[in-house]
């Protein structure tokens, strides 16, 4: 029984490992509750979280079920050509694994994902055996995240939803073009089908529990993807506008952007000694932010001549300053909508200011109260007819003002991103109890 524990334990520490590449491990909007006696729950907001350093998820157990492909993609670590350890767990084991671990209170849910081993159906098939033992046989009723492997059998992935909180399928890649260069085994369609029917199934079971209360759940917490940023040579104003598309047409929660760490040598991948492009990932989920929550298009933010997102300058700010014919908005009247569109007025702040002016005129102590971060927006406003910017209105001494120095070229963070893992809070256990505002 010892040693069988030891043998898990080295395959989580494998597989833990070659897991840490993928970010979409948000668990937020998740409603499963516990109503059947059973242990665990996700309710009403998703799970507790922990956040490493550069600002991924920690609080799930987030493994892969294999690392053993049978793709040879250029950027992936787990490609079939590379040499590191392989592993694979039983659907049991992980199952075995994560109530442990749950029931340890190391974490509070499941993240579940798999290199494609031997074929999708086959990888798609063991996911969800997976994720029916811990449902099913643990009556766990806490949160998971599991992927959807492209080109599996829409069935299985259709069954796999009913056990899962989210479902995600990784697009990867900007392009098409970049696909078939540094993935040609994969094919933008069997990325597309999966997103397509979960879309769908998420919203027919919508449609379902407005009749009938009843109705099974369908990826309640909704899905998402994950893009690899910098390892091809796709602009921001691409990568924008496939996000945009990808929230109208097929209405994820969430599109992830992961800085691209080099793993491997490849005349069409950056170079080995390349810092993984951290700031330009921080620009995109700012803009992403701008699109879900404030209101903005992609094309607005950028356009063809300016393809990239200013690395001394926030999305919204950048903005501001190639449109200052807008401003400055008087902010006792100015329309919610473009309270929104001011530098340091969050989407709270811009709710505190239509509430608060309807009592009375409000000053610049009164903006600070309500949570208004005033060294950016006092040059994009005026109170009462009062301004409190530079008495020199034009992009270039603003721009100076609110970059404060930056230098251009900040993205050198020497060493490369590390996710936490459970290893640093299991050392002196008895590893045999296991197996069983913008």
């Amino acid at each position: 029984m010892r040693g069988e524990a030891v043998e898990v334990l080295e395959k989580l520490k494998i597989l833990a490992a070659a897991a840490r590449y993928d970010v979409s491990c948000s668990s937020s909007g998740s409603k499963r509750k516990n109503t059947s006696g059973g242990i665990g729950n996700a309710s009403p907001a998703g799970i507790c979280h922990s956040w490493s350093d550069d600002g991924r998820c920690i609080s799930l157990l987030k493994i892969l079920l294999s690392n053993d492909c049978i793709y040879n993609c250029s950027y992936c670590v787990n490609r079939s050509s590379n040499d590191i350890p392989r592993a694979s767990f039983t659907p049991r084991e992980v199952a075995d694994l994560t109530i442990g671990f749950y029931r340890r209170n190391y974490i509070e849910g499941l993240f579940l994902s798999s290199a494609v081993w031997k074929s999708p159906d086959y990888s798609m098939e063991r996911m969800l055996e997976t994720v029916r033992i811990v449902r099913q046989e643990y009556r766990f009723n806490g949160y998971i995240h599991l992927k959807a492997i492209p080109g599996a059998d829409q069935r299985l992935i259709t069954e796999a939803g009913f056990y899962a909180d989210r479902m995600s399928v990784n697009i990867e890649l900007p392009s098409e073009k970049s696909l078939r260069l540094l993935a040609p085994q994969k094919k933008k369609e069997a990325i597309i089908r999966p997103m397509s029917l979960l879309s769908e199934g998420i919203r027919v079971g919508k449609e379902e529990r407005r009749i009938f209360r009843s109705a099974p759940r369908f990826v309640p917490a909704g899905q998402s993807t994950q893009m690899i940023v910098g390892a091809s040579p796709e602009s921001d104003l691409t990568i924008m506008l496939l996000s945009e598309g990808l929230y109208r047409n097929f209405h994820l929660k969430r599109v992830y952007y992961s800085a691209y760490v080099p793993v491997a040598e490849n005349k069409n991948l950056p170079a080995i000694t390349t810092p993984p492009p951290l700031l330009r990932e921080h620009r995109l989920y700012q803009a992403d932010w701008l699109l879900r929550f404030y209101g903005f298009q992609a094309a607005e933010l950028l356009e063809p001549l300016q393809p990239n997102f200013d690395p001394a300058l926030d999305p919204k700010a950048n903005w501001a300053l190639r449109n200052l014919h807008h401003f400055p908005v008087e902010i006792n009247c100015t329309p919610y909508h473009m309270l929104l569109r001011v530098p340091g007025i969050g989407v709270r702040s811009a709710q505190r200011i239509m509430a608060a002016r309807r009592v009375s005129s409000l000053d610049f102590d009164d903006l600070k109260k309500l949570g208004v971060v005033l060294k950016r927006a006092r040059y994009f406003i005026t109170c009462k007819g009062r301004y409190c910017g530079e008495k020199v209105y034009n992009e270039a001494s603003i721009r100076a003002l609110l970059t404060d120095g930056i230098p251009a070229k900040i993205n050198a963070i020497p060493g490369l991103p590390e996710q936490l893992t459970l290893f640093n809070f299991l050392n002196g256990h008895d590893y045999s109890a296991v197996s069983g505002e913008i």
